[in-house]
């Protein structure tokens, strides 16, 4: 009894004891931990990373063959390995070495980060952009510098663009943060102009937001050429149309080259089943006197040349006021080219329309909107429109 007691007292020492060392070895300074447990793969690790940083590098690679040596799949210090390789000469070799080490984790950082200078360097973006999106997807805290890298190679090298838009093609949960990114300048929104046509061949094209963003934004850097190249390399909308979904069809129109529709103060505007034509739709407006900002808008790009623009209307109720009119306007000066009024004094649908002539010279596109006339009346008034066309006049 004796004996048994005095060997579970032997038993319990040795195990606190190999408590204590692991501890040891995992929060000791490296010195220390070295003396308690020189044997130990992750001491040993510990002590090559700490080589590493002091710019031992023989050190660091010997102590971290000898912790690989007894715990072969370390990434950790398989990675100390390869860096000190590297710092040595042997840039080859250590390429191999910490491709391997990426290979076996997707966690390890440090690899990774290597892995991406060091393929950008060689020119191979495919690789080095596909490491890039390892780190992006662990750590938020390096999206600015990994999206800094994607935005930077875009601009200066055009062949980094295919292996952006595979990277994209995977629907990576950082891909709308990127995006965003890259419309803060002319340059960002070409690069985006770019990734659009690239991706409408992948199974992640770009979505009917992310265009509506880009062509938006192309517009507002007055960036019209992009806008349609863009829109005829990719078909959306489709470009053979001077005037997009003008019998309010199809929602999937990206903006503003399709509808954008207003809902403010003194307005309110819908797209729904006409209750006089049920096999069709139509935008419905009901506006009183607070209404000052466009109920719709869509932006043409219409060639120098003479047109017609038309449509139909019909007024739900009696009211003496007219308050909506259509205008046309260039882009780029503001100038106005056609007014139309709505004709909405017939009984039922009637149709309006009016002559324009686009400069060859200055007006590269043309915003198409329905705004509110200035009048203090009380009142509102309420008007469907549909079957609106643009088309070249005789």
């Amino acid at each position: 009894m004796e004996v048994f007691a005095f060997g579970v007292v032997v038993a319990s020492v040795w195990l606190g004891w190999q408590v204590v060392r692991e501890v040891g070895a995992q929060r000791l300074p490296v010195e220390m931990a070295i003396r308690i447990s020189p044997n130990s793969p992750a001491v040993l690790q510990r002590a090559a990373e700490a080589e590493l940083v002091a710019e031992r590098y023989d050190n660091a690679e010997v102590l971290a063959a000898t912790s690989l040596a007894k715990a072969p799949f370390s990434v950790r210090a398989l990675r100390v390995f390869g860096l000190a390789e590297a710092k040595t000469g042997d840039m080859e070799r250590a390429d191999q070495i910490l491709t391997l080490a990426g290979n076996w984790s997707l966690r390890d950082d440090p690899t990774h980060a290597w892995l991406v200078e060091r393929r950008l360097r060689r020119g191979d973006y495919r690789s080095s952009f596909a490491h890039a999106d390892t780190l992006a997807r662990r750590r938020e805290d390096s999206l600015p510098q990994v999206f800094r890298l994607y935005r930077v190679a875009a601009t200066e090298d055009p062949r980094s663009l295919p292996a952006l838009a595979a990277v994209l093609a995977n629907n990576p949960p950082w891909r709308t943060a990127f995006l965003d990114s890259l419309y803060d300048t002319a340059e960002g929104h070409g690069v985006a102009a770019n990734l659009a046509v690239l991706l409408q061949q992948t199974p992640k094209p770009f979505t009917t937001a992310e265009l509506s963003q880009l062509y938006t934004g192309l517009a507002v850097f007055r960036m019209v050429p992009a806008i349609r190249e863009v829109r005829r390399r990719i078909r959306r909308p489709d470009p053979t149309r001077p005037l997009v979904n003008g019998d309010f069809s199809n929602p999937e129109d990206p903006a503003p080259l399709g509808w954008s529709i207003a809902t403010a103060p003194g307005l309110a505007a819908e797209i729904i089943e006409d209750d006089v034509r049920p096999q069709e739709k139509a935008l419905r407006v009901e506006i009183n006197r607070f209404a000052i900002r466009p109920v719709a808008e869509q932006l043409l790009l219409l060639d120098g040349g003479s047109y017609r623009f038309s449509g139909e209307s019909r007024q739900e109720g009696q009211t003496a006021v007219e308050r909506m009119a259509w205008t046309i306007s260039c882009l780029e000066s503001g100038r106005e080219l056609a007014r139309s009024g709505l004709n909405t004094g017939a009984d039922g649908w009637a149709g309006f329309g009016s002559d324009l002539v686009v400069p060859a010279v200055g007006c590269t596109a043309q915003w198409l909107r329905l705004s509110p006339l200035p009048d203090p009346a009380p009142g509102r008034q309420v008007v469907w429109l549909d079957r609106l066309r643009v088309s070249p006049a005789p």
